[in-house]
């Protein structure tokens, strides 16, 4: 049987051949830089959000006392006398410095109760720790064990202690306690409480200005203001 032989294509069946394959090529180069600019238009939104993210980081560090005010480790406790949003924040205040680590060659303890019109308010955690806090649980109540750093007076917890850990052994009064705290203390105010003050020092009455009241080992200091309430007794832990 005789071979037939391939159906030559017209001049008009080629130029259309043609135009189709250069169709085709003009298709293909479209769709391909159009994945390009998807890849690319991508790939800016990555590192722009990148670079929002870490600006957001960034700013929100702010200062130290700002970031205080905002920081969620400081303790807000409803039994709180005032937190401590408006402490020192690193700066030496009074002559006492702030560091990364507890200074213990002077290591002694005093236990301060505030009473505002009869109702006992509370140390907050953290007076002297500059934030972000490390707040831990300790037998179901707060405890700061540390924060970005910490001064030589300072609380660990709402107990009412107050640490002393110096350096250098010497004199520390309520009132330094008080200026690290960030709070007012005078003959007619206790932090935001205003009224007439009177301080204990041992269960004695303490005349004069309370900013004078020496801290030292075991003292069991209150201010009472407004009404007055007998001198409790306070019985440190052992260890303390």
């Amino acid at each position: 049987m005789a071979k037939r032989r391939p159906q030559q294509l017209t001049k008009e069946q080629r130029r259309q051949a043609a135009r189709k394959a250069a169709l085709a090529l003009r298709e293909s180069e479209r769709k391909k830089r159009q994945r390009t600019w998807i890849i690319s238009v991508v790939a800016t939104l990555v590192v722009v959000g990148g670079l929002v993210a870490i600006g957001l980081t960034l700013g929100g560090r702010g200062s130290d006392k700002t970031s205080a005010k905002g920081d969620s480790t400081i303790d807000r406790s409803s039994a709180i006398l005032v937190n401590t949003a408006h402490g020192a924040d690193g700066k030496t205040v009074d002559g006492i410095s702030s560091s990364g680590s507890e200074q213990l060659a002077f290591h002694v303890h005093s236990h301060l109760q505030i009473y505002v019109n009869g109702k006992q308010r509370n140390l907050p955690y953290g007076i002297g720790i500059v934030p972000p806090l490390s707040v831990q649980s300790e037998g179901g109540q707060s405890f700061a064990g540390g924060g970005k750093a910490i001064y030589w007076l300072h609380t660990h917890d709402e107990s009412g202690i107050v640490h002393i850990e110096s350096p250098v052994q010497r004199t520390f009064t309520l009132g330094n306690f008080f200026d690290i705290w960030g709070q007012k203390l005078n003959a007619q105010q206790v932090g935001p409480a205003h009224g007439k003050v009177t301080a204990y020092l041992n269960g004695k009455e303490f005349s004069g200005d309370p900013t004078k009241i020496k801290l030292g080992a075991h003292q069991v200091i209150q201010l009472d203001v407004g009404k007055v309430i007998a001198p409790k007794s306070y019985t440190f832990p052992a260890g303390v």
